[in-house]
């Protein structure tokens, strides 16, 4: 069980089954230090998983997908003519990407409340390939991001970590330019497995992703609520 802060509250990630005390312990850590929001991630839960999370006030929220593909995509999935990205400028590049990722995730718990702290935090870890945080502009300003993660399993997979479009230039098919930038960049790197996850009911992302040849490979259930501190 992985407890991260996650902004103004905690994220519990379960890529295996959990036992009762493992849980329970996780839940005793976040009260202990403060208590707050939390959103439990767990793959496929199963009735016990269910349960803790019934009996600690969590409730359902909205699955993740874990989708994943063959890279390189198929032959008719081709970065667009003159479409062009640049690779993220630590120090350079933070203030006008923080902005835009606000607004791109506006009513994201997560995402959206992204401060220096945190991309200080994800610059910092040993994955962080500025060369694979790829800006597309529009005009010298941000217009969307492509953000890429490589995970040195075996064999390797090549995440697209998190995509973003400034609401200001929807419409253009830049979610679906990006995405294919970023699993390009993947492939070029001689990945040959890519995945990305995508909320449930995302259904226009969804559509999108399915259209370029990937699928549903299993589900995170998402269980939220709120955890008291501990009284001194």
């Amino acid at each position: 069980m992985e407890i991260s802060r996650i902004n103004h509250g905690w994220v519990m990630r379960s890529h295996a089954h959990v036992a009762e005390v493992e849980f329970t312990a996780a839940i005793a850590n976040i009260a202990a230090n403060g208590g707050g929001s939390v959103r439990w991630f767990v793959c496929e839960p199963n009735a016990d998983e269910q349960r803790f999370a019934t009996q600690h006030g969590l409730v359902a929220d909205v699955p993740l997908l874990h989708m994943q593909c063959e890279l390189p995509l198929a032959e008719q999935h081709r970065v667009p003519l003159g479409f062009v990205t640049r690779p993220f400028r630590p120090g350079i590049d933070d203030d006008e990407w923080l902005a835009v990722n606000a607004r791109a995730f506006a009513s994201h718990p997560e995402q959206g409340e992204w401060t220096h702290a945190v991309l200080n935090e994800r610059l910092a870890e040993s994955w962080f390939d500025a060369a694979g945080f790829l800006l597309h502009e529009i005009d010298g300003r941000i217009a969307g991001y492509c953000f890429t993660k490589v995970h040195r399993t075996n064999p390797p997979v090549g995440e697209i970590y998190v995509i973003g479009v400034d609401p200001a230039h929807h419409g253009k098919g830049l979610g679906r330019a990006l995405t294919v930038a970023g699993f390009a960049h993947l492939s070029a790197s001689g990945l040959r497995h890519g995945m990305l996850y995508v909320a449930g009911d995302n259904l226009a992302a969804i559509g999108l992703y399915e259209s370029l040849g990937m699928r549903v490979a299993h589900r995170d259930e998402v269980f939220v609520g709120t955890v008291s501190a501990n009284r001194p």
